[in-house]
């Protein structure tokens, strides 16, 4: 472990360099989400998230689509064509070359591996954690799991990170690739807005989502496998039209982050909380609300998953107390 360990950090030093530098958030004054060491833990658990079976070949090819090295030419016997000088002397087809009078060569259909995108929600809302960790933590985690298992495939994965101001990484191979969505993931959270006259908060502007997910649909090439890391509390009824594009275009899977006292409230009596969505606090009697915000849960949840499905996107909830991942992805293997 202590040689992994020493191998990131000097994966992170490397990463220093200009070349990719430009694309990284700003680094506040916070702590990061994630340490080296539980980086390194994560890379070592994506290698066995690699030797599991991918969820199904892709054969068709799309613009934009990246070949993997590992992957070759492929054994699915395409068509026969005339030869070509310089074609494989290996791939003649005999037989069709003594009925015709004509050489002709097989040609094989070429294996390809769509590009996985992944899409890093840190908004306001993200910020929240009462076991363990923040969700924003939890997506990091995945983010970087994700990443991981797709350098050991040799997958190109590119991401995006949704925040006050967005960034993307692009499309790229290895581990210094993975490296840098796992830094980018991991990095502090920029500052909540500062607090108003009235208490509340100043919220930011951060970009509408359906031009969000608009721009993925248009930018992603077709076939692209997508994994989005969020709570989903943005998502509403008017998404529905941008989803459904993405969705037609991309094979789209959400991972949807929970906190614990999402699911059922804690038995604290009366406490303060900071709405983070809405950017104002608010008075909450934990005992009284209780049954109401459990059917509410319940409610928001069957809601989402029917929206989700008419857009033909998988759907999993994820708590953001979850130490094993892997359980998470093995079912629906996105990398």
């Amino acid at each position: 472990m202590a040689a992994a360990q020493a191998a990131i950090v000097r994966l992170f030093r490397k990463t220093q360099r200009p070349t990719l530098s430009p694309a990284l958030p700003p680094q506040g004054g916070g702590s990061a989400l994630l340490t080296p060491a539980e980086i390194t833990a994560l890379a070592a658990q994506a290698r066995l998230l690699a030797r599991l079976p991918q969820r199904r070949e892709v054969h068709d090819h799309h613009a934009g689509d990246w070949p993997s090295a590992r992957l070759g030419r492929g054994l699915d016997f395409e068509e026969s064509r005339p030869y070509a000088p310089g074609d494989d002397i290996r791939d003649m087809d005999w037989r069709t070359t003594a009925r015709l009078s004509h050489l002709y060569v097989k040609t094989y259909r070429e294996e390809r591996q769509p590009v996985l995108h992944l899409v890093v929600d840190r908004g306001p809302a993200m910020r929240f954690g009462t076991r363990r960790r923040l969700k924003a933590t939890q997506a990091a985690r995945l983010a970087a799991l994700v990443a991981f298992a797709a350098a050991e495939r040799n997958a190109a994965v590119s991401a995006s990170f949704w925040e006050a101001q967005d960034h993307d990484l692009p499309p790229a191979h290895g581990r210094h690739a993975a490296l840098a969505i796992a830094r980018a993931a991991a990095a502090p959270c920029p500052p909540l807005p500062p607090r108003g006259r009235g208490g509340g908060a100043t919220p930011a502007n951060p970009p509408a989502q359906e031009h969000r997910l608009a721009r993925l649909a248009a930018d992603l090439p077709r076939g692209a496998r997508v994994l989005l890391l969020t709570d989903l509390s943005w998502l509403e009824d008017r998404h529905a039209p941008a989803l459904a594009r993405l969705g037609e275009r991309c094979d789209v899977q959400v991972l949807q982050i929970v906190d614990a006292a999402e699911r059922a409230l804690p038995d604290i009596g009366l406490a303060q909380v900071l709405d983070l969505a809405r950017a104002r606090p608010r008075w909450l009697d934990t005992r009284a609300s209780a049954a109401a915000h459990a059917q509410a849960f319940q409610a928001r949840q069957e809601y989402l998953t029917g929206l989700l499905a008419r857009a033909g996107i998988a759907h999993r909830l994820v708590g953001a107390e979850e130490e094993a991942l892997l359980p998470c992805l093995t079912l629906e293997n996105h990398a």
